[in-house]
């Protein structure tokens, strides 16, 4: 993996091919490359670094052409190098590949192509499939792949052009996703939208196991056995503007400036006149009513919003949950059947864990409901009925507006289930929407903030290991503000439950640790504070977060990020927004690339 682009019509197809890349760049990567075809000749150039040094490269070689494919990798098979770099060519040079994905049975097809005397360039997988390719191709590209793809286990999206048949490009999707782009006199394929967003809006969501012959004036979708598949082009629903800074530094501060009128959006869409309404979802009582329990499935920041979402559920709705790691779920024969509901979390809807988990519940007889942030995705797809987050691109790799979309979500999902249930009255309900109405400006306070929080991080920074203690709905908040703080630093960070602080990590704390707690309001408050206590006794280091007016832990900690004071329950919404920036400063002020951290992917799509 990571991203795919490929052009094909009347225009400059490197410089376009280019700017795709650019736009992909969010997904994370650590080489890329370019495939064009031109006057009968394949000419491919790649890189290890960024995609400045691939234009450097361009630049230099002057190359054009009105056809090609380009890729970003994020290094699964060989590291992080020109030779591992995509595009690959067969041996010939007669045929270029990129892919996303991961070919499970490589070693032993490369092992039979290199009997046959292939000789092999690079340590990926995905070499193979050029010279797959050339060894069945008969004069049809299409017909070569059909049986490629019967021999092929794993993961593959993939992007083929060949001098052989130049006007066109073949792509293909296996669980791993793959668009088609429509313009005019032009078309495109891509793995993400923010790629083609400057150039269409019309899209063809490949389902798996179709493929694409795309032409300058036409595009051709088979299914696996080369009949005509009929497909409807969709509009995508945001545009390139929603997908650029608007004068902040980085992707990720805009996005966590973004939170308050993002809540405020889905607010707007699913609640009228104080009532949830899930209509346009395809969520009704029907489907609910014979539900006696409740499986999330997610990963990473989606898996923490769903151990929020457990909290949430139970105490509304009184039905037992589960929350389960999508890499996890799959594999340990999991009891569940048609009175099982799983609700699948993601913000790209392509994680593969994720999606894997979702098919697996499918298999048992689960009804399956998923979050999710972009409309037909892998995961809408699969799933019954969806609610869509309203949060707009997520560019960072770490995901801040997302998660709470994610939440946000859950909070009316729970109090929507527990009306069905009869758990809770129409005013019960109501009074949590009249809360929930005041989260986006309480959030706004918390950003108010930012050049004090911004203070504690320089503060901080020598610091070489932080803990995140936090209690009841607000433990899943440790953990994510752990997450946010490695992701992004580089710092080692673990969140703990306050409750286990005693059963072992209360022996890494000393001057050198920094301890992060959240005391916000809540039932939990006076146990949390015990915890404060025992980490002063032990000279520990603390960044609190408290709520508005409390002297006593202002009397006792010196550095406190205060937030406005919320129901209890709804507060994760909030306590997270300071932890956000935390870790935010913590990285920029190191110098490090917020947007994109190192090793990381913002759309996991292998397992």
């Amino acid at each position: 993996m990571c991203g795919i682009i490929g052009y094909i019509g009347e225009r400059e197809a490197v410089s376009i091919i280019l700017e795709g890349l650019k736009r992909l760049e969010y997904r994370g990567y650590d080489s890329a490359g370019i495939g064009i075809l031109k006057e009968g000749k394949l000419s491919i150039l790649k890189c290890k670094g960024r995609i400045s040094y691939l234009q450097t490269l361009l630049e230099k070689k002057q190359i054009s052409a009105r056809i090609g494919i380009g890729h970003t990798r994020w290094a699964t098979h060989g590291e992080p190098s020109s030779r591992n770099a995509h595009p690959h060519s067969d041996f010939s040079r007669h045929i270029a590949v990129v892919h996303n994905g991961i070919i499970e049975n490589y070693q032993e097809l490369r092992k039979q192509l290199e009997k046959e005397g292939v000789r092999f360039t690079s340590e990926t997988d995905s070499e193979i499939v050029p010279n797959l390719i050339k060894k069945f191709y008969e004069g049809d590209l299409r017909k070569a792949l059909r049986k490629v793809i019967k021999i092929l286990r794993g993961s593959y999206a993939l992007g083929i052009i060949s001098v052989d048949e130049p006007d066109k490009i073949i792509a293909i999707r296996n669980d791993s996703p793959l668009i088609i782009a429509l313009g005019k006199k032009e078309n495109f394929i891509a793995s993400d939208i923010p790629a083609i967003l400057a150039y269409t809006r019309k899209v063809i969501y490949l389902n798996n196991g179709e493929i694409a012959v795309v032409g300058k004036d036409d595009v051709e979708i088979l299914d696996k056995r080369g009949r005509k598949v009929a497909v409807s082009p969709e509009k995508v629903s945001f545009n390139i503007e929603l997908a650029q800074k608007k004068g902040f530094k980085d992707f990720m501060l805009k996005e966590i400036y973004e939170q308050p009128s993002v809540l405020s959006r889905i607010l707007s869409q699913y609640v009228k006149d104080n009532r949830i309404d899930f209509k346009t979802s395809g969520i009704s009582p029907s489907l609910l009513k014979s539900i006696k329990e409740v499986v999330i499935i997610a990963c990473g920041t989606a898996f923490h919003a769903g151990l929020v979402g457990r909290y949430l559920l139970e105490t509304f709705s009184r039905l037992p949950v589960w929350a389960e790691l999508g890499s996890e779920f799959r594999y340990r024969h999991p009891v569940i059947g048609k009175k099982t509901l799983v609700i699948a979390i993601s913000q790209s809807g392509e994680t593969a864990d994720t999606l894997a988990g979702v098919r697996e519940a499918k298999r048992r007889g689960a009804r399956v409901i998923s979050i999710c942030n972009v409309l037909g995705s892998s995961l809408i797809r699969e799933s019954e009925a969806y609610l869509y987050t309203y949060a707009g691109p997520e560019i960072s790799v770490a995901s801040t507006k997302a998660y709470t979309a994610q939440l946000t979500l859950l909070y009316l999902f729970s109090l929507y289930l527990a009306r069905v249930k009869e758990k809770i009255s129409a005013e019960q309900s109501k009074k949590v929407i009249s809360y929930l109405k005041k989260i986006p400006q309480a959030q706004r306070k918390v950003l108010e903030r930012e050049a004090e929080i911004k203070e504690i991080a320089r503060k901080h920074l020598h610091f070489g290991a932080f803990l995140y203690l936090g209690r009841g709905v607000n433990f899943p908040t440790a953990l994510e503000g752990a997450l946010k703080l490695k992701e992004l630093s580089y710092i080692p960070a673990e969140g703990y439950a306050a409750g286990e602080m005693k059963h072992g990590p209360i022996a890494l704390i000393d001057e050198y640790r920094a301890v992060v707690c959240i005391a916000n309001d809540s039932p939990l408050y006076e146990k949390m504070f015990s915890n404060i206590q025992e980490i002063i006794a032990r000279r520990g280091k603390i960044i609190a977060i408290a709520s508005e007016g409390n002297e006593q832990i202002k009397r006792l900690i010196k550095e406190v990020i205060f937030i406005p004071s919320v129901e209890p329950l709804l507060s994760p919404l909030l306590t997270v927004v300071p932890l956000q920036l935390l870790a935010y400063y913590l990285a920029s002020l190191k110098g490090y690339d917020v947007d994109k951290p190192r090793n990381l992917a913002k759309s996991v799509t292998v397992e």
